[in-house]
């Protein structure tokens, strides 16, 4: 089944349904799901091939992942998403595994040598963040899960990072707690820094003093969460609540508050940030876990739209997005103990 053909049997326009499976903005939400939804039901699938020799494209979009970064749940979410979206136009997803920064940096160039890919995925940005500039130079075409620079020349979505740490460090105030601790992640991190400016506005504004010791940076594991709870308890005063980066995280908080025999939402709060995965319910863990949600699924949907509007030859260089974060309170969180 061609094109002309797929359109004609759904009863819509040739543009309309290129349009749709190409991401172009102007083609309604509605329109785009229900499109989707029946050419995977009468088995469409654009020629590959065909459309490859037309336009010289490689028909795959790279993204180069640092092991140090990389394979936690929530690259898992963000894969699924994008990878959901780009079959539909039969694009694969080629990804690299890098163990430094200096190694990234000559995947790109590799990629731009081979032609392999017609486009790239940032993630993770960080300050002064070199790759952009070289994606620039080697003319590779790239959209950015992450803080951007506005008018930057290049598109990026992130969340409101600022925001949700914001948001949830004031609530805990507003229900008694003093000494609220963060477990953030890298540090350096674009992301990471928007959610301490966001945790110490918020400590400003409720006139409680920040503690260099109730900060703490690394990466989203298990491991992390746990250990630096411990620290956390050991100190003269322990703090009554904590802030954790991801779920991970709040897994390794949870197992050293049972570990010291205390109780979580009675003798220590926890909220945790991203809870929308299939097989980490935050409302199915005991007790259930306050978290601040955001879609990782979804930012890989989005982002999908975004490359697909790019190859299709729309100007989306300067586009931006930021997403704002649901606090979504359970019952881990609760006044400090009397």
């Amino acid at each position: 089944m061609n094109l002309k053909e797929f359109a004609k049997s759904i009863g819509m326009s040739q543009t309309t349904v290129s349009r749709a499976l190409s991401g172009y903005p102007e083609v309604k939400p509605e329109t785009r799901q229900r499109i989707l939804k029946l050419a995977q039901e009468l088995g469409y699938h654009p020629n590959r091939s065909a459309a490859g020799l037309a336009t010289g494209r490689a028909g795959a979009v790279g993204i180069v992942l640092r092991e140090s970064l990389g394979f936690d749940p929530n690259t898992t979410e963000f894969m699924a998403g994008l990878g959901s979206r780009l079959e539909t136009r039969q694009i694969d997803i080629l990804v690299t595994v890098v163990s430094d920064r200096d190694a990234e940096m000559q995947a790109y160039q590799r990629l731009a040598a081979s032609k392999r890919v017609d486009a790239v995925i940032l993630h993770t940005p960080t300050a002064d963040d070199e790759r952009t500039a070289l994606l620039k130079k080697l003319k590779i075409p790239f959209v950015l899960h992450g803080r951007g620079e506005e008018n930057g020349g290049y598109p990026w979505l992130d969340i409101d990072n600022f925001g949700a740490i914001h948001r949830a460090t004031s609530y805990l105030a507003d229900i008694g707690h003093r000494r609220i601790a963060l477990i953030n992640g890298a540090a350096g991190a674009i992301f990471a820094e928007h959610r301490e400016q966001g945790y110490r506005k918020a400590l400003k504004d409720k006139a409680i003093a920040f503690r260099d010791e109730l900060v703490v940076n690394g990466p989203f594991t298990d491991d992390m969460g746990y250990r630096s709870m411990q620290d956390f308890l050991s100190l003269p005063e322990p703090p009554t609540a904590v802030l954790a980066g991801a779920m991970m995280t709040a897994l390794g908080v949870m197992r050293a508050v049972r570990s010291a025999g205390l109780q979580l939402g009675h003798d220590i709060s926890l909220i945790a940030h991203d809870d929308v995965f299939n097989y980490l319910n935050a409302d199915n863990m005991v007790p259930t876990v306050s978290t601040t949600r955001s879609s990782m699924r979804e930012a890989g949907v989005r982002i999908g739209d975004i490359l697909l509007q790019m190859l299709a030859g729309r100007d989306v260089s300067n586009h931006s997005e930021v997403w704002p974060v649901e606090l979504v309170l359970r019952e881990s969180t609760a006044p400090p103990p009397a």
